[in-house]
């Protein structure tokens, strides 16, 4: 919650109903928020990223949706992104921190009781903002890439595979890059990079090779003042090639880029998103059990939320919007089917009305009227993660509250 600093937890009834929230508190400014099992229990966890307090929060999961109080580890000036994975090969998770003030990462090794090792800065661009990890020179050891929103590159870090990782390749992209995405674009099992260039109203598509030399840049134009952010990779035409798919926030629409599978895209194609919708942020899911890929999209100064239907050819219908309410504001959009009637499910995090969104799928690619679940006033939830928190085969929601410094845990548990 982005102005009450906690996280809010939702535990769900496995109909599509939940419980009242609970709340813990976290560090200051919580911007971004991960959940796993730290200290191998089976039971998940969960990492906050705290912007203001410069930390992060671990919560440990009792497995009944109870989580024990925060424990704090220090990180780099302003975190504003987390991501995790295995970064010594001993089976336990680690996380990365991206730090946008102190220009750097932080690595903090997981002890496989739920406690970390103190950081290990690592330095990279100017104002990281995204970071992601993946195997960028398949020796199986975790690496790393950052986007750096302020020096227009992207820093890839090898991993060695104790812990410890290679000092920064930098790579020049387009202006203020915001968000960056992996995925194997031309078939040659090696990662490549994808990243939105919110300056310069294009991708950035950097190809991946044995020597991990990232070469053969491609610029994708999204148009003019079009400014490019949340990224996502489907096959959306159903030909095995990674497609890219990106929300353009000032052009009010979807930009689809079609990959060829041999280092090219075709040009984008554009869907709507409605008049001043500004669009900020999207996920994919099939809403209509006809195996296609359809997807779905927050505008965040439309208050709603859009629906675009695929037509497995690469092609999408009219967008449908269902109302979050006046004023709304959604930042944090989830796909999941959360009433366990095998059809997927949208939950959204609405910032400025303090409000959690369920809206339940049909099964025809239309959902119910949105269900919203109040949270404090005041809570401005940013950023939201659906996982089965008491073990009971249901989902369950974390939110984390950037203002009230605090997580919210709604159960189901009927």
């Amino acid at each position: 919650n982005a102005v009450s600093n906690d996280v809010s937890i939702l535990l769900g009834n496995g109909d599509g109903s939940f419980e009242n929230e609970t709340r813990y508190l976290a560090g200051s400014g919580p911007q971004s928020v991960v959940v796993g099992d730290f200290n191998n229990d089976t039971r998940l966890d969960i990492v906050v990223a705290n912007g203001d307090s410069n930390d992060v929060s671990i919560l440990l999961g009792n497995g009944n949706g109870s989580f024990e109080n925060e424990t704090r580890y220090s990180a780099g000036y302003w975190p504003q992104s987390v991501a995790v994975g295995d970064f010594n090969n001993d089976t336990r998770l680690d996380i990365v921190v991206a730090n946008g003030g102190s220009n750097d990462v932080s690595i903090l090794l997981g002890n496989g009781d739920g406690s970390f090792e103190n950081e290990t800065r690592y330095s990279v661009g100017s104002y990281p903002q995204s970071v992601v990890v993946g195997d960028f020179n398949n020796d199986t050891r975790l690496d790393i890439v950052v986007a750096n929103a302020v020096s227009n590159d992207v820093s890839v870090l090898l991993g060695n595979g104790n812990g410890s990782f290679e000092n920064e390749t930098r790579y020049s992209v387009g202006s203020r890059p915001e968000s960056v995405v992996v995925g194997d674009f031309n078939n040659d099992t090696r990662l490549d990079i994808v990243v939105a260039n919110g300056g310069s109203n294009d991708v950035s598509v950097l190809l991946g090779y044995d020597n991990v030399i990232f070469v053969n840049q491609m610029i994708l134009i999204t148009g003019n003042d079009s400014r490019p952010q949340s990224l996502v990779i489907s096959d959306f035409n159903n030909d095995g090639l990674m497609d890219i798919g990106l929300v353009n926030s000032r052009a009010h629409n979807i930009g689809i880029f079609l990959g060829y599978g041999n280092i090219s895209f075709a040009n984008q194609v554009t869907y709507s998103t409605g008049l001043h919708s500004s669009p900020c942020s999207m996920a994919v899911g099939d809403f209509n059990n006809d195996t296609r890929v359809d997807i779905v999209f927050a505008s965040c100064d439309a208050n709603s939320v859009g629906i675009i239907l695929g037509y497995g050819n690469g092609s999408f219908g009219n967008q449908m919007m269902y109302s979050t309410n006046s004023s709304s504001s959604e930042y944090s959009l989830a796909v999941e089917d959360i009433n366990n009637d095998t059809i997927l499910d949208i939950v959204v995090a609405i910032h400025d009305t303090n409000y959690l969104g369920v809206l339940l799928g049909q099964g025809n690619g239309t959902f119910a009227s949105i269900i919203l679940f109040p949270l404090e006033y005041g809570s401005h939830p940013f950023s939201i993660v659906i996982g089965d928190f008491n073990n009971d085969r249901k989902l369950d929601f974390a939110v984390a509250n950037n203002v009230t410094d605090s997580l919210n845990i709604f159960l189901q548990t009927c």
